[in-house]
């Protein structure tokens, strides 16, 4: 029982460091998305926003499948996009501040789906890479 409490703790690590990763990368795309390709530069947030929700649904739920996972971040990515069609005046303040924006963006588009499912297939892909998670 020990041992496996400590691959958990490891893979929580691991998986908590793929996650300030991904936010550093993710905040560094906005910020100097004048120095990267225009293709990268207007996919790379969203795609990494939906990598951070797979690393984060993973750290938490450590022992569930790697479909589980996926269907989850698909899930939460996809209602989040799909919220923004709710235009309610407390909703878009909170959308008015940084982390609002960072957390709930700003309006509805179709092609963010196609994003986050990039996003999410592409951290499943590197998790199942690493031999530590």
């Amino acid at each position: 029982m020990i041992i496996k409490n400590e691959i958990y703790r490891n893979k929580r690590i691991a998986y908590l460091l793929a996650i300030l990763t991904t936010i550093f990368f993710g905040l560094a795309s906005r910020k100097y998305s004048n120095f990267l390709l225009p293709v990268v530069s207007h996919n790379a947030g969203d795609a990494l926003w939906s990598m951070m929700v797979y690393y984060g649904f993973h750290f938490l739920w450590i022992q569930k499948s790697l479909s589980t996972v996926i269907f989850f971040s698909l899930l939460f990515s996809f209602g989040i996009e799909f919220s923004q069609l709710y235009q309610a005046e407390w909703i878009n303040q909170t959308r008015g501040t940084a982390l609002g924006a960072l957390i709930f963006g700003h309006r509805f588009l179709p092609v963010d789906l196609t994003r986050y499912l990039i996003g999410v297939l592409l951290a499943s892909f590197f998790d199942q890479q690493t031999i530590i998670l």
